[in-house]
Formats: C-alpha cells, structure tokens, sequence
C-alpha cells in the first residue's frame, strides 16, 4: 500500500483487541511519521494485553485512556483523527463531552483532528459547535444512498469530509461472489441481511447488470463501484479493505477509471437504490443509529 502512494491508513483499537494497531506498528517502521496518515476509532473499552474489557464507558475522564493506550501500540507521540466508534456513543453521555475530551486531547498535542461515526445530522452539528470535526464515517455504496438525503448535504454544509466504508459492501460488489458461496460460521457475512438466501440472488442479479457496463469502460466490477465512490467528490473518501495484495492492486485501478455523466447515470439505473435487498448490519441502522 505504501510502495503504491497510500497514506491513510484506518484503524481501531477494538480492530483485534488492539492487535491491528500492532500490526500498523511494525509496518511503518522505517517510515517518516509525516508521511502516514492514521486515523483511529475508539469503542470506550480498554484493550490490554489482546482482552477487551466487558464494559463501554465512554466518559470525558476516560477517553484520555484508551488514546495513551493506543499510542503505545502503535508507537507514535500522536494521532492523525481520533473518533468515537459506534458502539461506545452512548445517548446518556452528551456527544458534546465526548468531542470536548478528545478536543483536550487536540490542544495537547495528541490529536491532529477529531471524526464521528455513524451518526445523525443533529449530533453532527452538536459536536460540530464543541470542536470542528474533520470528517464522518458512515456506509457508502451503490447498495446504500442513504446519506444522500441529509447527511451528505449537512457535511458539505459544514465542511467535513465523508469516509466512506462498505465501498464494495462486503465483497458483494466485488463481481467475484457465487449464489453457491458457503460462509464459515465464523464469518460476520453469515449474519448480515443482504447475504440471506432470499436477497443473495435479489442482489447479485443488480451486480450482474454492472458486468456490461464493466466491460465496456475495460474495468471490472469491483473498480466501477469503487469509481463510484470517487466521483462523488474530493471530500468522500473511500475505505479499502483488502485481504490479498491483487484485491488492492484492483482497487487501485478505478483510480485511473474515469466516468463521465452518463457513464454514471447508467451505473446508477443498473443498480436502483429501492431494489437492493437487505441491510449492512443484521441490526437495523434505526435501532443504534444516534441522532
């Protein structure tokens, strides 16, 4: 990823019980601190020793905590954007406090910029007035347009940029996934609504209607739907998880893929937003989405 001019790098210290930011760690060693960006999500338990703790508290006196915490792991003397994750938000302590211990952190030098993840328009402004947030983090794909309703112009109001996960929701947008594919039991996709055998076919047959659309712009499906992403402007940003070096190599490529307007009109028909079967989550968003 380095050698190929990436220089985000998104992490989160419930992301193994820390063991990803070991890993982050030992990559960059040899590498000029400046020339990474890292931005960390935190879900308001302490991970020592590879254990989280049962419990999530995400007050102001404890968020100084799992920032020390994660700065030993990784071995830097700062954060690039510290963000409170999903599950540590909680409705009974104000996003406010929340955004002002992290901002403490700011002035001391710990952190660059503050981020939000996963939530509404009305929190996003709240933390907004404690401190400027650099930038949410929320599902973006051809298979979620959700955001575009309200969030995405409430951001473009405010001036932060959009970090788009499940670019190519889950794999499913790879162009690679079989109706046949068996999940382990261990596999978090077993669980997820989109993956269920009544909506597996429902929305691979959206999938399908991108191939020709693929191979006339010489590119696979994957890159489309990562090209997607990207048209939508130089404040989204979309995350790429990849497992082997040729799934990064291929995500790579819609970086030099250019769609023009009815290209994207096109990619749009193929895949009505109403017609995709099934959620990210197996828990509905409206059940822990926090206002």
């Amino acid at each position: 990823a380095l050698e190929e001019g990436i220089t985000l790098f998104d992490t989160g210290d419930f992301y193994g019980d820390g063991h990803n930011e070991l890993l982050l760690r030992e990559a960059f060693q040899g590498i000029q601190r400046e020339n990474v960006f890292i931005s960390v999500k935190f879900d308001g338990k302490l991970h020592s020793q590879g254990k989280s703790h049962p419990k999530s508290d995400n007050h102001p006196n404890t968020v100084k905590n799992f920032l020390e915490d994660t700065l030993l792991r990784l071995g830097v003397e700062y954060i690039d954007l510290y963000q409170p994750g999903t599950a540590c938000i909680d409705p009974s302590v104000p996003i406010e406090e929340t955004v002002g211990a992290i901002a403490d952190m700011v002035k001391k030098g710990y952190v660059r910029y503050i981020g939000l993840s996963e939530v509404g328009v009305d929190t996003i402004r709240r933390a907004h007035t404690v401190h400027p947030i650099s930038w949410l983090q929320m599902e973006y794909s051809l298979f979620n347009r959700s955001i575009e309703l309200n969030i995405l112009p409430t951001l473009r109001e405010l001036g932060i940029s959009l970090s788009a996960y499940g670019v190519l929701s889950r794999g499913l947008l790879s162009g690679t996934w079989s109706k046949d594919r068996v999940l382990g039991l261990n596999d978090k996709r077993s669980n997820g609504p989109r993956f269920t055998n009544e909506n597996i076919e429902k929305n691979l047959a959206l999938v399908e209607a991108l191939r020709g659309i693929a191979e006339e712009k010489q590119a696979t499906i994957a890159q489309i739907a990562v090209a997607w992403v990207l048209s939508k402007g130089e404040d989204v940003i979309p995350l790429i998880g990849a497992r082997k070096q040729s799934q990064l190599h291929v995500s790579l490529g819609a970086v030099d893929l250019n769609l023009n307007s009815d290209d994207l009109l096109r990619i749009e028909g193929a895949v009505p937003s109403e017609l995709v079967a099934g959620e990210y989550y197996p828990v509905p968003r409206k059940k822990w989405f926090f206002n």
